[in-house]
């Protein structure tokens, strides 16, 4: 089990570790509205699709404590994010619940339990000294903890694979230099930073054998939006034939929704992409735009890893399966 702690339920309140800090600080954070947990999901203090919904139950759970309207609540949160669909899932599956407190506890340690056996079902996948590439951060930090793709690695690892990671950096936010090399530092587990534009030169030279990463929200068919730059990937994966896997949860399956076409993408402010912590390098007057998220067709994906097991070369009656 990781170390990494992104949420901690205090009972009386959360408290969020800050990943805009890291990797040079760790502060928590502590939350006691559900108010207070939206504004820390928009601003990104916490993020991650599965911990994006972990924390949304939590925040419904404070307010039902303390008697405060929950449609209020309810509504406040579902604003937050647009595109990681955990969010969804967990405030729908928070209304049926006679406890609130008890149900977030429940979504959380399922998280996790879901995650280690998301991990065996990957590592299975891993050969032995494979050099693996990963895109973003879907690790302990994305998630209650232990991770999606970072929870395959970290499985690939403990089983003595002796895999090594390299950790595309990750434009513009930076989630993969900052928290995914932190994590793979963390875990001791062997890995490289490079930059989202060498990912193509590394593939051509034959120096990675397969690509995972994560989801934000994966339609009836199998297509899969992730972090920007991933499908990127996973047309270099099909061109230069190697695997290319998504790890997430069946929370992050969207099954209402047809086709990558319907998910919603997150357009996110322009100060992310000019700059950084204070920085400015690109001329006042541009137009910016700075999408989150991007699709990536299911006809594209090796395999994609669950806690239930794995569907190859996903399609509509693949992803049906998972939930039969």
């Amino acid at each position: 089990m990781s170390e990494v702690e992104p949420l901690r339920w205090k009972g009386t309140h959360l408290e969020l570790l800050d990943q805009r800090l890291l990797p040079d600080q760790m502060v928590y954070v502590p939350c006691r509205t559900a108010a207070e947990v939206a504004t820390a999901i928009r601003d990104m203090i916490v993020r991650g699709a599965p911990a994006i919904g972990c924390a949304a139950a939590f925040g419904l759970a404070l307010d039902a404590a303390r008697g405060a309207d929950l449609k209020a609540a309810h509504d406040v949160l579902a604003a937050s994010r647009p595109t990681a669909v955990n969010l969804f899932w967990a405030l729908e599956r928070m209304k049926g619940a006679k406890d609130a407190t008890a149900e977030a506890v429940a979504i959380y340690d399922e998280d996790i339990a879901g995650n280690k056996a998301m991990g065996a079902f990957g590592a299975a996948l891993v050969p032995a000294g494979a050099r693996m590439m990963t895109h973003c951060n879907a690790g302990a930090l994305a998630t209650a903890g232990y991770g999606t793709a970072l929870g395959v690695l970290r499985a690939a690892h403990s089983a003595g694979k002796k895999i090594s990671v390299y950790v595309n950096e990750t434009r513009p936010y930076l989630q993969g230099a900052r928290l995914t090399a932190w994590e793979m530092v963390q875990e001791g587990i062997p890995a490289t930073l490079v930059t989202d534009n060498m990912a193509g030169h590394l593939i051509s030279r034959g120096e990675v054998d397969a690509i995972v990463v994560g989801a934000d929200r994966i339609a009836a068919n199998g297509d899969a939006a992730n972090k920007i730059g991933t499908y990127t990937l996973a047309v270099l994966a099909e061109r230069h034939r190697i695997p290319f896997y998504i790890a997430a949860p069946l929370s992050t399956f969207d099954r209402a929704i047809p086709d990558g076409s319907r998910i919603p993408i997150e357009e996110r402010p322009g100060e992310e992409v000019v700059g950084y912590r204070g920085v400015r390098w690109a001329p006042e007057g541009i137009a910016i735009r700075n999408p989150a998220f991007d699709v990536t067709p299911a006809g594209l994906i090796t395999a994609i890893i669950t806690e239930k097991g794995v569907v190859h070369r996903p399609d509509a009656a693949g992803v049906a399966q998972l939930f039969s």
